[in-house]
């Protein structure tokens, strides 16, 4: 029977939560959280061994849980790794796709994982493995780790493998020539395309080009001590009271909030409503996220001309494109009104 290992991060391996982020990685012999799901879909194949680590560790550690975690696999025989799936959780999607990139150089096994659109680990490592369309939250676990135990089976079988749209992993942006099994000449398709394209009919490309969503450099200020510098941050610090009723996560709202004559952000009359972190450094001294107190310390040193009297907070975490670029155009015209050179974009 072939095997298979298994990498989930502290909070699906039951270790706990964002207090746990810093969690070393283990790796525990059987089945842990996700893994037993895994293992139940997995054909002539059993999931030996759960691996678990922190978050935070993988992200700020990376390096070092790597070489935990390749020296412990070197004991260990198997023949597929699996990671997530990591939904829309930045850390988490990040985490997997570092641990499979590296089991994949190292032993070189098939490797696969799954994350939603919006994660920041599907741009990251799409092309250096299989990562499968998954769902926002873990709410699709159930169905997500059926399509990896699935596309998992495939691989263990030899069986053929289609291309990323059949199969539903992202385009990895790897080309392969194919017979088609309709036999259709490539000039008979251009035709019955062009003619669609005429009459406005429905039609796929075979080549399509990817849609990149290019921001230009903006010029570089001449003086700083002239400029008036805003700040804006996805770090959810808000007022106590959360006024504008900003989501934790998968935000859709933003905040402003007048800075003018504060030097300070205190704990106790703000705090952060952000749910992908441990929140206690950021409620007990809110200016480690909005450097209120630096900048206010530039401003009286001449290192920036002023600050702007406001600041604007939503939350990073889970938000969407869409929803992060409709924000912007909200919050663009405070800015352009009080004539701000320059915006400072901190986060986590």
């Amino acid at each position: 029977m072939k095997k298979a290992i298994m990498y989930v991060n502290q909070f699906f391996g039951q270790i706990g939560g964002e207090d746990k982020a810093d969690f070393a990685p283990v790796v525990k012999e059987g089945l842990v959280g996700p893994a037993m799901q895994l293992n139940k879909e997995l054909d002539d194949c059993e999931v030996t061994h759960t691996i678990i680590c922190g978050d935070n560790f993988m992200g700020s550690k990376t390096e070092e849980a790597i070489d935990i975690i390749i020296s412990e696999l070197e004991k260990l025989e198997f023949d597929i790794f699996f990671a997530g799936p990591a939904f829309q959780a930045g850390r988490y999607g990040a985490a997997c796709g570092h641990i499979c990139k590296a089991v994949k150089e190292k032993f070189n096994v098939p490797v696969i994982t799954s994350m939603h659109i919006e994660n920041p680990g599907v741009e990251m490592f799409k092309k250096d493995m299989y990562i499968f369309k998954g769902g926002h939250s873990a709410a699709k676990m159930r169905s997500d780790i059926k399509a990896m135990a699935k596309f998992g089976n495939k691989l263990l079988k030899g069986e053929e493998i289609l291309g990323a749209k059949e199969e539903g992993y992202y385009e990895r942006g790897i080309r392969h020539q194919v017979w088609r099994k309709d036999g259709v000449q490539a000039a008979d398709r251009v035709v019955d395309m062009l003619i669609k394209k005429l009459y406005d009919k429905p039609f796929e490309t075979e080549l399509p080009i990817p849609k990149l969503d290019r921001v230009p450099i903006a010029p570089a200020i001449k003086d700083l001590s002239k400029a008036k510098i805003a700040v804006l941050n996805t770090g959810g610090i808000v007022p106590i009271d959360n006024p504008d009723r900003i989501q934790s996560a998968s935000a859709t709202r933003w905040g402003r909030y007048n800075i003018e004559g504060i030097d300070d952000l205190k704990g106790g009359v703000y705090k952060t409503i952000h749910a992908g972190f441990d929140p206690a450094a950021a409620d007990a001294d809110p200016d480690v996220i909005v450097p209120i107190d630096v900048l206010r310390a530039y401003e009286k040193e001449g290192k920036i001309g002023s600050l702007h009297n406001y600041f604007y907070t939503t939350v990073g975490t889970g938000t969407t494109q869409a929803e992060a670029a409709r924000m912007a155009q909200e919050i663009i015209p405070y800015l352009k009104e009080d004539n701000v050179d320059a915006v400072i974009m901190v986060s986590t």
